[in-house]
């Protein structure tokens, strides 16, 4: 089973992710979601979700800590974090590739663009559904 987690403050933004991926169609992906960062490193202890888009600006706990915190401090390297912000100024994206971020998407990005990390990520031959 591989598990994807989406993290992000804003209920919308999470739902859209969701559907998304659930487009996947595939037998093998659960989903799970958080609304913050600490809720995120809960789930990420608990689970270890093969990958996490982590939103960078959220309560409780941003991205770039939580994005810290799993890739140096537990030194969970094997999940494959892709960082999703606004925030696109290229120190930005030079701290998230620091705290040890696989990936940065800028908002808005093309929802294919998640999907494709998805199939890449997770070597999955998956049909696009989306047009």
């Amino acid at each position: 089973m591989y598990k994807i987690l989406v993290v992000d403050d804003e209920a919308y933004i999470r739902m859209l992710m969701e559907d998304t991926l659930e487009s996947l169609e595939h037998p093998q992906i659960e989903i799970l979601s958080a609304e913050n960062g600490q809720e995120a490193l809960e789930i990420i202890q608990a689970q270890c979700p093969q990958i996490v888009f982590l939103d960078v600006m959220m309560p409780r706990m941003n991205g770039f800590t939580v994005c810290q915190t799993v890739k140096r401090d537990w030194q969970m390297t094997d999940v494959y974090i892709c960082m999703v912000s606004a925030k696109s100024q290229g120190y930005d994206v030079q701290h998230g590739v620091d705290v040890g971020a696989d990936k940065y998407l800028v908002k808005p990005f093309k929802l294919d663009e998640m999907l494709d990390l998805v199939r890449n990520v997770l070597n999955l031959e998956i049909p696009s559904k989306r047009g």
